[in-house]
């Protein structure tokens, strides 16, 4: 499912015009961004937390070039869903991988 298909489930269930859902919606993933961005996660009730996770430096090998690299520790975005999201992922899906 795209942010298209999004944007028209969304318009076609609440029967709001989709160029006004489309502003909402990447109003939304903005906030979300910027939220992020500032090292302060996110958490939706009954659907999962969105947290700033702080890798580790670590040492990498460039095999092209056959040498190690150091990777400084950095911070990337994960993603937690909630248990009951994974309850309800895991009994709609019926084995469809």
């Amino acid at each position: 499912m795209t942010k298209a298909d999004v944007v028209n489930e969304i318009a076609n269930k609440t029967g709001i015009e989709k160029v006004d859902v489309q502003k909402v919606v990447e109003t939304f993933f903005d906030v979300m961004k910027d939220t992020m961005a500032e090292g302060n996660n996110v958490y939706f009730r009954g659907f999962g937390s969105f947290v700033v996770r702080q890798r580790a430096r670590k040492v990498a090998r460039n095999i092209a070039q056959n040498t190690s690299m150091i990777i400084e520790p950095h911070y990337v975005p994960a993603f937690k869903p909630s248990k009951t999201f994974v309850a309800q992922v895991k009994e709609g899906t019926n084995g469809k991988a």
